[in-house]
């Protein structure tokens, strides 16, 4: 038996039906949405991440802080704020009486 064996044919402008060519369009634009968000919760991802190792060196600089505020502290940092207040041009008036530390808790003089 004589034959024909084909092993490559060119087509050339083959006309797709329009259905076809819709269905195709759809396929690959409901591809690139999908992409799209993949990218967006990947960078959301990123951004919480982000905020986490803010709010972890927020907490650990606070951690720091407190711990190095004891109330020995807080009364030397009184006692430097009401001399540099005496000191002050603008002090007119001195109210003494914070009975806890013996502070002034106004103080206002004139030089």
């Amino acid at each position: 038996m004589l034959g024909v064996v084909i092993e490559n044919v060119l087509l050339r402008d083959l006309q797709l039906p329009d259905t076809l060519k819709q269905a195709i369009e759809a396929k690959q634009q409901a591809q690139q949405e999908a992409q799209r968000m993949e990218f967006v919760l990947q960078r959301e991802k990123q951004e919480s991440e982000r905020k986490r190792v803010e709010a972890q060196g927020i907490k650990d600089f606070q951690n720091i802080v407190t711990e190095g505020i004891s109330a020995k502290l807080l009364e030397w940092k009184g006692i430097e704020a009401t001399i540099e207040l005496a000191r002050s041009n603008n002090a007119k008036v001195v109210v003494v009486g914070n009975t806890k530390t013996g502070l002034p808790l106004i103080f206002s003089g004139d030089k």
